[in-house]
């Protein structure tokens, strides 16, 4: 067993657990912004999906939180946004004023303190999302509408929004307003003599940062699953953010890939010329560019043995002991320390078996979890991989179909990974075979034990397929149609026997199961259909496939049983025995076959070929006898 209790799967989401040694990591962006003392401060943290930049936020808050505890210096207050969540329900940049305001009026309250200067923010912010919402230009409202008519309806709505007093009914009048008051506003408009529109958005930024200045703390905003986001969010995530940008006693931790925003930048401003321009509107964001560290086998071996750790069913409190030994030990790789099996029982002894397998499991896998093009080390599909195989497991258990978990992770990967021309072929072996074995896969599985290189040809020649013949276990001599029939969504399992009559079906089981009484079936061989003798003949010659040394072997009966029933399916049988390698060609069967008209071609092929000189001497005894019997 390598899961086992399939019920329980991996949550597809951000850990502050450092399972992916990002912990370092995280741990230097912490102490910039510690360094930076209260001056402006943006990260972007980029990488791919599902490399982890998630956990390298949670990690990077993590860790402030310590360095707030163990050291004198001003409170770090967090706002987490995740514009992903507001697209399609709101602004995204007047969602992102909506919660920093808040996260500062709960400090405010908490503290008992810098009510005022908060309550003036909020003030602003509240203003500047209304006057979005009825869609009046900033501009008009800095320069001033006259009060009365419908502009005058529109200046009551913002006073109360300022003050907090606006609700749903005030909502709907806003937006009845908003088309007529853009018209009639621009004929009404006169300057303002003390006011413009950078004047409020520069009152808005003194607004803040004096609240901040007010409470004493540094605001850290942490900005997660951008590149999640349809460009016009993210552009307008990104807004706000420059709005804030640059300010004392603030510092933006950004999540994103950057090719995503790049693409967002060229979608949203279109017929940018120049590329720089895109990559220079980012950059221009970020002071520090911090890129997620590419997982290597080491890293990937020990993520997924802390997967099994954390869900196996040790006690939270020997969880906690192993996941900080594989932490310390993970730190100090770069001098060439592991984490294994070995390790992992160095901290615990008393492991349970099924997770000591798991962990093997670990051991064999991470070298391919990491090269291979369709997951390269990825966290996010290493966890889907397994949560893959734990469903999988659980739809066995359900439906009472007996499969080995090992068995179905190896097949697993193969059906991930491999050319899908691989897998179909991997199927359809199994479909051939009466016992639901992959003989096709015996000689190279052969070949790799005995040191040698595989003979592999297309579809199979791969170095991904290389190295997944060499995993444990061999599956060449294994009844893999349990775990096809539980993966029927890539390939459908044809059952051996399946186009037989019901006649035809019950010989060919008993033919299986004691091919030694082929003989005593011959008169019920007669009863059938050409048809179903050729299919019966087709899955025996699948099961003799596996046979390595060619003297009498018991299949040979049932198959010579079949062609004497019906000679036309002689040819087929000679043909078989001509393709066998000489090497497992033993001179008792020269005897067995002897008399046959199809076997003549063979014992002609056989005697200019490498076989043997004991079956050479046979072929010719046979000759010689049947000369002098007169049958040549």
């Amino acid at each position: 067993m390598l899961l086992g209790r399939e019920q329980n799967l991996w949550p597809d989401n951000e850990t502050d657990r450092d399972f992916l040694n990002f912990e370092g990591l995280a741990d230097t962006v912490a102490q910039m912004i510690v360094q930076a003392e209260g001056r402006p401060l943006s990260v972007g943290i980029s990488g791919a999906w599902g490399v982890g930049k998630s956990s390298m936020i949670k990690l990077t808050k993590s860790s402030l939180k310590k360095l707030e505890d163990s050291d004198d210096q001003k409170k770090f207050v967090f706002v987490d946004f995740n514009a992903w969540l507001y697209q399609g329900y709101d602004d995204a940049r007047a969602a992102l004023l909506d919660v920093i305001a808040s996260v500062l009026t709960e400090e405010a309250t908490s503290q008992e303190s810098g009510m005022d200067k908060v309550a003036d923010f909020l003030k602003r912010v509240r203003w500047l999302r209304l006057a979005k919402l009825v869609a009046l230009p900033v501009a008009a409202l800095a320069l001033g509408i006259p009060p009365g008519g419908l502009a005058g309806q529109a200046t009551d709505l913002i006073g109360q929004a300022a003050s907090g007093k606006i609700g749903s009914e005030q909502l709907e009048t806003a937006g009845r307003l908003a088309t007529e008051v853009s018209r009639e506003s621009s004929s009404l408009i006169r300057a303002k003599e003390d006011s413009s529109p950078p004047k409020e958005i520069q009152a808005l930024r003194d607004s803040f940062e004096a609240a901040l200045e007010e409470l004493n703390v540094t605001l850290v905003v942490l900005i997660d699953d951008l590149d999640r986001c349809l460009p016009e969010t993210t552009i307008s995530t990104l807004e706000a953010i420059r709005l804030f940008l640059f300010l004392k006693n603030t510092a933006f931790v950004i999540a994103a890939d950057d090719e995503m925003i790049r693409y967002a930048v060229r979608k949203h401003f279109g017929g940018l010329g120049d590329e720089s321009l895109v990559t220079n509107y980012f950059d221009k964001l970020i002071q520090i560019p911090v890129r997620v560290p590419t997982l290597g086998t080491h890293e990937v071996r020990a993520y997924m043995a802390m997967l099994y750790i954390e869900n196996s069913s040790l006690s939270a409190d020997r969880k906690e002991l192993i996941w900080k030994g594989v932490a310390k030990q993970l730190r100090a790789s770069w001098q060439g320390k592991r984490v294994d099996r070995k390790f992992i029982e160095s901290i615990d002894n008393q492991l349970p078996a099924d997770l000591v397998a798991r962990l093997d499991s670990a051991e064999r896998l991470s070298s391919l979890m990491t090269t291979s093009a369709g997951i390269v080390g990825n966290p996010r599909l290493v966890k889907r991989f397994l949560n893959a195989v734990s469903i999988r497991m659980a739809i066995s258990k359900a439906q009472g179909v007996g499969v080995d978990e090992a068995v179905l992770v190896k097949l697993l990967l193969f059906e991930r990974l491999a050319p899908t021309a691989a897998y179909t072929a991997l199927s359809s072996s199994v479909s051939a075979s009466p016992n639901g074995e992959p003989s096709i896969l015996a000689d190279w599985e052969q070949s790799l034990a005995a040191g040698k290189e595989p003979a592999l040809t297309d579809p199979w020649d791969a170095p991904f397929i290389r190295e997944w013949l060499q995993l444990a276990p061999p599956l060449a001599a294994t009844d893999l149609r349990g775990a096809l029939y539980v993966s029927r969504e890539h390939a459908p399992l044809e059952i051996s026997g399946g186009r037989l009559s019901a006649e035809g079906s019950r010989i060919l089981a008993a033919l299986l199961s004691n091919p030694d009484m082929a003989d005593a079936l011959k008169e019920d061989f007669r009863a059938l259909p050409p048809t179903d003798l050729s299919e019966i003949l087709d899955k025996l010659l699948s099961v003799a496939q596996q046979e390595q040394e060619w003297g009498t072997p018991p299949v040979l009966s049932a198959c010579i049983a079949v062609v004497d029933v019906d000679p036309s399916q002689g040819s087929r049988l000679a043909g078989f025995l001509v393709e066998r390698p000489p090497r497992q060609i033993r001179a008792g069967l020269i005897p067995r076959i002897d008399g046959y008209s199809w076997a003549n071609e063979v014992f002609d092929h056989w005697a200019t070929s490498a076989v043997s000189s004991p079956v050479k001497n046979a072929i010719k005894a046979a000759k010689k006898n049947s000369a002098a019997n007169g049958n040549l």
